[in-house]
């Protein structure tokens, strides 16, 4: 068995498709290719199995790649005994994982079924010890899940020139932000033990930095950059054709980072509860 780095997935990609992150792994008789890919309806996960007489391939959504972690973790530390079918309902996908068993040993078999293609399945061997070949596969997944929220498009990272943002003012400096109080922020009250370190103001501005999570169907765009004011972070909402920007002084970037620790903490539980909301235990049929 065996993981590496390369392409391999290959067919089923338009001509817009972008590859952000390729790896191949080998689980006894089987290779299995992951390729993280974008074009211009979002990121997707592409992975195929291959044998030396078929191939196969699943599309896992860019918010799907969590739940499969999630679900590959449950298969990987459930005791045998203990394991149950899972289905797993993404926007118009339903994917089904079921435990098998044959001569060569157990496997989990991963079916998606969509109205847009016909049903594919990919079979992923368990491996010869400690469900060693799961793990493996559940290791691949958590460097795609990472990656997913790392990755900025080359052409896209300063498709906007810092210097003049569409809707940012000269005026947007240290301690202003349009449409509010020109005076600077003054110290949290919040009771959130934080605290962001940012490099010398001197190097921000040559830091080109870019990140993008997605949340449902919008997309969040972080960037910092500058202007004769200051530096700042500019935060986007991307939600289809709409897009609407605030930008943030960098003075108040410790006070928006404790805001928002704070609700994360008074809706943790709320958070908490909603997972395992789009997974379903399925039932073994009666004997």
């Amino acid at each position: 068995m065996e993981g590496n780095s390369g392409g391999g997935a290959g067919g089923g990609s338009g001509g817009n498709d972008v590859e952000l992150l390729c790896k191949t792994l080998q689980v006894e008789h089987k290779l299995f290719y992951f390729d993280l890919k974008e074009n211009l309806r979002g990121r997707y996960l592409k992975i195929s199995e291959k044998t030396s007489a078929t191939r196969s391939t699943i599309i896992v959504p860019l918010n799907g790649i969590s739940w499969f972690l999630d679900l590959f973790n449950y298969y990987v530390n459930s005791d045998e005994q203990d394991i149950f079918s899972k289905e797993l309902q993404l926007d118009t996908k339903v994917f089904y994982f079921d435990v098998g068993e044959n001569r060569r040993g157990r496997f989990l078999k991963v079916s998606e079924a969509s109205v847009s293609r016909n049903r594919s399945t990919i079979i992923v061997p368990a491996g010869s010890a400690r469900d060693e070949g799961w793990a493996a596969f559940r290791n691949i997944l958590a460097e795609m899940n990472e990656a997913s929220r790392l990755f900025i498009i080359p052409n896209q990272q300063n498709s906007e020139t810092p210097e003049r943002l569409v809707g940012l003012s000269d005026d947007v400096g240290a301690g202003f932000i349009s449409g509010h109080s020109s005076q600077p922020g003054t110290t949290s009250e919040l009771n959130v033990d934080r605290s962001v370190e940012l490099p010398p103001s001197d190097e921000i501005g040559n830091l080109a930095v870019s990140k993008v999570i997605r949340a449902d169907q919008k997309k969040f765009f972080f960037d910092l950059g500058s202007n004769n004011r200051g530096h700042f972070l500019r935060i986007s909402e991307v939600a289809g054709s709409d897009r609407s920007s605030i930008i943030l002084p960098l003075s108040g970037l410790k006070q928006f980072y404790e805001m928002v620790g704070h609700f994360v903490e008074i809706t943790k539980d709320r958070i908490e509860g909603l997972t395992g909301a789009n997974v379903r235990t399925v039932d073994p049929p009666q004997r």
